[in-house]
């Protein structure tokens, strides 16, 4: 965990960090500098962004703020740069992947994050992964995907990256998958999540990467798990395409999209609505548990279809200041219960955009029928600027942000988790009383 020393309070050990890493590019770059440009390195993997905090080697990271670690991410990607041009051979030349920012789409689109210069021209690539939603891509807690939300999400975030390809860098989507069931099956909608993100692909000129563990294609056997995800992979092979010229694989790609969209329902065919309308607020609880087994609706996007199947949710409609309930029973999920949470929180759709300024004020926080005594104050706030937020468990907020606030403006005693998690246990219910009412 040589990232997580950057974020050390010590300036010693985040020297070290960078020595570290220059003195592992410049033994790696030594060693493969005449290899062709077969070999392509990338900077890191998941690490540079928020990461730069974890507290795995140094106990007292955790000191950088997000702005902080745009900058150092830049400069790890500027050092990488360097110190691989400078051991020349191949290297002066050769196509460099410069990780995005956590390697996620939208971070990455952030100003904040820069590309690095480079003495080569036209060699710097990035790479992101793609994952969304992980409840249904990187767990079993989610079984189903294909609304027109789901489509039109998918769609929106992946043009997001021409903002690299527009600039002359190429992009490379280095991870995406569908998780597999718990028994070890094929989801549903594998095939439709894929062939609509190679769609996006072909359309905007990615270079998609599958991650897969022999889930969907056993090596040891060299078969494949499923025969419709075998017959995708293989009408979208060099072989079945090769005669094809890019301006007609981009048609058939912006056609596919298209009719894929105009047939997807608004809601799975679990009983749960689609989500909320956009002059309505919508309150409800977003979950995951611990081992990633168990979601519920979980980004500021209200969409209660997205759902580990079994979990009886009580979400309720704002109308305005009063007192409201919210609650989510896993008792008749499969396991009968939710292995503590690894993260937690109280959304309001539309709620900044509704109702600005108001504030959440915790009534009573109830783990398996009984009130929980909170370790922190809570406070609200907003990611994206219409869904009002409060966690109650979430680790990987590091400092209170500046959106936060709370009904006497006090905020020496909040924090982002509410909750000690490792004393939850297994979680069969969990309700929230709160007030909403206008911030002072």
């Amino acid at each position: 965990s040589w990232w997580g020393m950057f974020g050390s309070a010590t300036a010693k050990t985040r020297q070290k960090a960078m020595d570290m890493y220059i003195s592992m590019w410049t033994q790696i770059a030594e060693r493969f500098k005449n290899y062709s440009d077969y070999l392509i390195f990338e900077s890191a993997n998941e690490e540079l962004g928020d990461r730069l905090n974890d507290q795995d080697i140094a106990k007292d990271s955790g000191t950088l703020s997000t702005n902080e670690c745009y900058e150092i991410t830049n400069k790890i990607n500027q050092t990488f740069v360097d110190t691989v041009r400078a051991t020349g051979g191949n290297n002066s030349q050769r196509f460099l992947l410069i990780a995005g920012y956590g390697t996620d789409i939208k971070t990455t689109c952030d100003d904040r994050y820069v590309m690095p210069s480079d003495s080569a021209q036209n060699k710097l690539l990035v790479s992101v992964h793609y994952y969304e939603p992980f409840s249904y891509c990187g767990s079993a807690s989610l079984s189903s995907w294909g609304t027109i939300k789901h489509y039109e999400k998918q769609n929106e975030l992946l043009k997001m990256m021409t903002k690299f390809t527009d600039a002359g860098y190429g992009v490379i989507f280095g991870e995406y998958a569908v998780a597999l069931n718990g028994d070890g099956s094929v989801k549903d909608n594998t095939c439709d999540f894929i062939n609509n993100f190679l769609d996006n692909c072909d359309l905007y000129n990615y270079c998609p990467v599958l991650w897969d563990c022999s889930s969907l294609f056993k090596r040891s056997t060299l078969s494949w798990l499923d025969t419709d995800v075998e017959a995708l992979y293989k009408a979208r092979s060099y072989e079945a395409q090769s005669s094809l010229d890019d301006g007609t694989i981009k048609e058939n790609a912006k056609a596919e999209m298209a009719a894929a969209l105009a047939a997807a329902p608004e809601s799975l065919d679990n009983g749960t609505p689609a989500g909320a309308a956009s002059d309505e607020a919508i309150a409800w609880l977003m979950f995951n548990s611990n081992d990633w087994n168990v979601t519920y609706s979980v980004g500021d996007e209200y969409n209660p279809s997205e759902k580990t199947e079994g979990i009886v949710a009580e979400d309720v409609k704002i109308t305005g200041e009063g007192t409201y309930t919210v609650s989510l029973d896993f008792s008749k999920t499969g396991a009968g219960y939710a292995n503590s949470t690894v993260f937690c929180a109280l959304g309001i759709s539309n709620g900044e955009l509704l109702y600005p300024g108001y504030i959440i004020n915790v009534v009573d926080l109830q783990i398996n029928g009984k009130s929980y005594p909170l370790v922190a104050e809570p406070y609200t706030t907003t990611d994206d600027k219409k869904c009002t937020r409060m966690n109650i468990y979430n680790a990987w907020v590091k400092s209170v942000p500046a959106e936060a606030r709370t009904e006497d403006g006090d905020l020496s005693a909040v924090g982002p988790c509410i909750v000690d998690n490792e004393e939850l246990g297994n979680i069969t219910s969990i309700s929230l009383t709160f007030e909403y009412k206008p911030g002072k």
